[in-house]
């Protein structure tokens, strides 16, 4: 059994639970207080979640997850079997792990510090609104980010861009409520709201 440890509304977590479900994979969810990550610390050496249990290995960051259920169960497959297509859809992952997180990243460390910079947000901001564009336009003449199947790119942005839609109430993280003031989706990204509706619609393992 894969032991998954999570914090609530983390959207690392959901990619992996999303991963999970696309494999017919179950795990087992330990669930941590944020405030107290001392499980995962001992088990992993850093706190960050998510991090997986599994047969004596302990795996931890949501790509790198992602990688090793693919390994562990190849159908269906989390990236496209043409190698090159493959490479693609990893090349995206890489680009929204270090280039797109950044802006948001950005602006929630500066109000949680107390000190924004309001010229600098504006154009940190500016550049998460361009991006919805881009992802606008990956999504033509196709239902998913990259194919017509659903591959791990849909399951690494999903949980970021879906807070352009939406938010829980209950969700009180400075990051997650920038990613939801700061991605004006408007009439022009009809093609990405109907994405966000279809990935949200696809089912996690566990039901955190």
């Amino acid at each position: 059994m894969i032991r998954l440890y999570a914090i609530p509304y983390s959207t690392n977590v959901e990619r992996v639970t999303l991963a999970l479900a696309h494999k017919g994979l179950e795990a087992e969810p330990v669930m941590l207080d944020p405030a107290d990550r001392s499980a995962v610390v001992e088990l992993s050496s850093q706190d960050l979640v998510p991090v997986i249990e599994h047969d004596g290995r302990v795996i931890a960051d949501s790509p790198v997850i992602l990688e090793y259920l693919e390994e562990l169960r190849s159908d269906p497959p989390l990236y496209p079997r043409d190698p090159a297509r493959a490479t693609e859809v990893r090349v995206f992952i890489d680009w929204f792990n270090c280039v797109w997180k950044r802006p948001p990243n950005e602006i929630a460390e500066a109000i949680d510090g107390g000190s924004p910079d309001s010229e600098r947000i504006d154009a940190l901001s500016a550049k998460m609104a361009r991006s919805l564009d881009w992802f606008e336009s990956l999504l033509d003449a196709r239902p998913f980010l990259f194919a017509d199947e659903v591959s791990a790119a849909d399951f690494i942005a999903f949980p970021f861009l879906k807070y352009a839609v939406a938010i829980d109430p209950a969700d009180d993280e400075t990051f997650h409520r920038v990613l939801h003031d700061h991605q004006p989706l408007g009439d022009a990204h009809g093609r990405l709201a109907a994405w966000i509706e279809r990935v949200d619609a696809l089912p996690r393992t566990p039901a955190l």
